[in-house]
């Protein structure tokens, strides 16, 4: 169920493309609230909206804030005139995108023949987070590479909502962004992850792909009760259309709960039981006690038997953080409280750039 409230619009805190952030009136209290312009207009100080607060109620993190729903000054939009491709269907939010996947799409004609991503190194991680630090650090070790993010629909389906891609895309970290499922709003909008991937790199002209969900995720306590889970499904599409999958495990030693201490049961499950295209588990080099744990951890889940673990150097990540000027925080957490879930996004860029060289010199040399 949807709780409603009706609010009035005090103040403009910040404009981004597609995406307002504002302060609004709303049971006599002054709370945050987020439009999305291209869906319900640009809000104007004084604008009467129509709120839906769950979140807040619920107290949730990433999504804890109210979302317009309706502006009541700007009851009349109008649709685009090109694109067929629903997303979010058969809710009252349905949203019109022209998809790369459609004969009017953007690069229709580069993807309509394509069905191979011929060796392209597609990085998956299973945290919005993970992108940030991971751009970053391909940008510092490979500046003439094109990193497109792949957005999926396990978070946060509109892509304005990032205030992560918004800086990256600023700071020239991203080259495009391609929205798949019922995530929309990135440069390319595609039906699925398979032809999200393949648009990244037909279309988008991608040397490496980081595929992730938007902000958020849906966790819960059951083994496979969770959105992240789709880090799996990801590396056997990577599989299936000839890239290379590059899975980066979430790590950390800082969080409470056991069942996300060293590696997370996330990276356990989603690689250990449906993964079941081989990838490259990229792995930063780590203090003793620490690596060992790792390790130890991916040996018993029968993941360094399914796929081929690699050790790197991940220090780039927080090299290229401090460089560009990004603040990136997991669960609230930074670099100093868990380096090990950063240093984890900058060992998958090293194993990424050396499989973009080796492509290359292998082409050069055929």
């Amino acid at each position: 169920m949807i709780r409603i409230r009706p609010g009035v619009v005090v103040e403009i805190h910040e404009r981004r493309p597609g995406i307002s952030e504002l302060l609004v009136e709303v049971d006599g209290r002054m709370e945050k609230a987020v439009s999305y312009d291209d869906l319900t207009g640009e809000p104007t100080v004084g604008d009467r909206v129509v709120l839906n607060t769950s979140a807040v109620k619920l107290g949730l993190g990433t999504g804890g804030v109210h979302f317009v729903m309706l502006n009541l000054e700007q009851t009349f939009m109008e649709v685009p005139s090109a694109g067929h491709i629903m997303k979010m269907r058969y809710t009252p939010f349905q949203v019109q995108v022209l998809a790369v996947d459609e004969e009017e799409g953007p690069g229709y004609e580069l993807l309509r023949d394509c069905e191979t991503l011929d060796g392209t190194p597609v990085v998956v991680g299973t945290l919005h987070s993970m992108v940030g630090p991971f751009a970053a650090a391909v940008k510092l070790l490979a500046p003439d590479l094109r990193v497109v993010y792949l957005m999926t629909d396990g978070g946060a389906l509109p892509l304005p909502f990032s205030r992560l891609v918004h800086q990256l895309r600023h700071r020239g970290l991203l080259h495009a962004t391609v929205t798949c499922g019922h995530a929309f709003g990135g440069d390319y909008e595609a039906v699925n992850v398979y032809s999200g991937l393949l648009a990244a790199r037909a279309v988008a002209g991608a040397d490496v792909v980081i595929a992730a969900m938007g902000p958020g995720i849906v966790g819960t306590g059951q083994t496979f009760g969770f959105s992240g889970i789709e880090q799996g499904e990801i590396i056997n599409a990577a599989g299936v259309l000839g890239g290379l999958p590059i899975a980066i495990p979430r790590l950390s030693f800082a969080d409470a709960r056991e069942r996300h201490q060293g590696v997370s049961h996330h990276t356990l499950t989603a690689l250990g039981r449906v993964a079941l295209v081989r990838a490259v588990v990229s792995v930063p080099r780590l203090e003793g006690e620490a690596q060992r744990r790792v390790e130890g951890q991916l040996d018993a889940a029968g993941i360094s038997a399914r796929h081929e673990v690699v050790v790197a150097d991940g220090a780039p990540a927080l090299e290229a953080l401090a460089r560009y000027d990004l603040e990136v925080t997991t669960m609230g957490r930074g670099p100093r409280e868990t380096p090990e879930f950063f240093l984890a996004c900058g060992a998958a860029a090293r194993v990424a750039v050396d499989a973009c060289r080796a492509g290359r010199q292998d082409r050069e040399q055929s």
